[in-house]
């Protein structure tokens, strides 16, 4: 005979490494035809590397599947070729996570991206830029460049994914109050259900008629405990699942057969959630006295909705074991959600509507690589250190990485000319440069010289 079924747990975090693809190298290339003498430079650009994206699923429950599988990385572009050829693109890939699903940088904690609506896509990781080849450095003085650039390295970041349930009305409350039986009574879910506390190991969805078109998820919370804002209990585990809800149903047992006050109850459940998020202090809260079928939680009802309504919270007594009183929570629950806003949507409105993949979706960020813009094309920093000059530019720093300054002809001559272009030359002859001082560009070293 098998023992009971084992409940399962909700796979609710993760952490992955996406990386995204190189750019392929532009190529050194010269025509040579019959006829054509001197044909010029003809080398290609490197592809682009592909991008790293995450996409919301629909039909992913969990991040299961992120348990065993932790790094993605996309296609690197091709190498260029002659005859101005350039090389392919890098495949992207895209990494699919379930619907709800948080984004954020795993070594800085900024949140990145939150994939609330199915088919949401944003990009976490940029594919490296490709190389130029040596048609792209031809100029009347260098009309046959030997240079050509390597392509860039695609971005590499660790990311934590967090999940949280989208349900429209939470249950919350102390552990044996009666949420999974409540759940169970109005919707089509079957949580498991028993008589000692932490039944419920991972929160429960469940859909809920009103009427014979209108519907709405409720979802069966944990039972908190008090310092599960520090994570007590479980804690943090699953108080993330209540911000996605827009009302809160507090379930209490009436009877107090736990030797638990429900004004108690109440009050330590509401300190809880505001501790972890005082937005959650501020949603719409229906206080459910559950069990009254017993006659200790009928004796407490009047005194139990007085000493609420004081408090500013409405109540509504209920039995799920028997059914009573249910339709009538329902119905209130759905009222109040017509009446509330999306939990959310003051934030999202002022931080405006980003675009993913040139589709406007409101809320979502899209992670981008940070480049140098126009404005810092000239700006290079000048620093004395004991090893010499250091020159200190993301824009600079990034073009020297690409050239080979030992086995590309040109590859210094072209630097020293981006140098002087830019008038770091000058600035550091006047800061007492001489001839010969090592100028250190990120990895990269080469002699000072007018």
């Amino acid at each position: 005979m098998q023992g009971p079924a084992r409940e399962a747990r909700l796979v609710d975090e993760a952490v992955v490494e996406v990386q995204a693809g190189d750019g392929g190298n532009g190529v050194i290339s010269f025509r040579r035809e019959r006829y054509v003498p001197r044909g010029g430079p003809d080398g290609g650009d490197g592809g682009r590397g592909g991008h790293v994206y995450l996409e919301a699923d629909p039909r992913l429950l969990t991040l299961l599947d992120f348990r065993y599988r932790r790094h993605f990385r996309a296609g690197r572009g091709g190498h260029g070729s002659g005859a101005r050829k350039r090389g392919r693109d890098g495949e992207d890939l895209v990494v699919r996570v379930p619907v709800g699903t948080v984004v954020y940088d795993a070594d800085t904690g900024e949140r990145l991206a939150d994939l609330a609506e199915p088919g949401v896509r944003v990009r976490v990781a940029r594919g490296g830029r490709g190389g130029r080849g040596n048609a792209r450095f031809a100029t009347p003085t260098r009309q046959a460049p030997r240079l050509a650039e390597a392509g860039d390295p695609g971005e590499c970041r660790r990311l934590r994914l967090e999940l949280q349930l989208l349900a429209d009305v939470g249950l919350v409350g102390p552990p044996n109050a009666g949420k999974s039986s409540l759940l169970a009574a109005c919707s089509n879910a079957r949580p498991k259900i028993a008589a000692y506390p932490f039944t419920t190991l991972a929160p429960n969805l469940g859909l809920v008629r009103v009427g014979e078109t209108a519907s709405f998820v409720m979802a069966d919370i944990p039972g908190l405990v008090e310092g599960a804002h520090r994570g007590v209990g479980l804690g943090h585990a699953f108080l993330r699942h209540v911000r996605r809800t827009r009302v809160l149903v507090l379930v209490v047992d009436a009877s107090a057969q736990d030797r638990i006050d429900p004004l108690d109850a109440v009050a330590m459940t509401r300190q809880e959630l505001e501790r972890y998020d005082p937005e959650l202090a501020r949603r719409p809260t229906l206080v459910a006295a559950n069990k009254m079928d017993l006659p200790e939680a009928r004796a407490r009802w009047d005194t139990l909705r007085e000493a609420l309504a004081r408090r500013g919270l409405e109540a509504l007594p209920i039995s799920a074991a028997t059914g009573r009183g249910v339709p009538e929570l329902v119905a209130r629950a759905y009222a109040w959600l017509m009446a509330s806003a999306p939990p959310g949507s003051q934030r999202q409105a002022a931080e405006g509507r980003p675009e993913a993949d040139g589709v406007p979706a409101a809320g979502i960020r899209v992670v981008r690589s940070t480049g140098a813009g126009r404005r810092s094309l000239r700006h290079v920093e000048v620093e004395r250190t004991e090893q010499g000059w250091v020159l200190k530019a993301p824009w600079l720093e990034r073009l020297a990485a690409r050239l080979d300054l030992e086995g590309q002809l040109d590859a210094r001559p072209y630097l020293y000319d981006v140098l002087r272009r830019a008038r770091v030359l000058d600035r550091l002859r006047q800061r007492g440069a001489v001839a010969g001082d090592p100028v250190w560009i990120g990895d990269r070293m080469l002699p000072y010289r007018e």
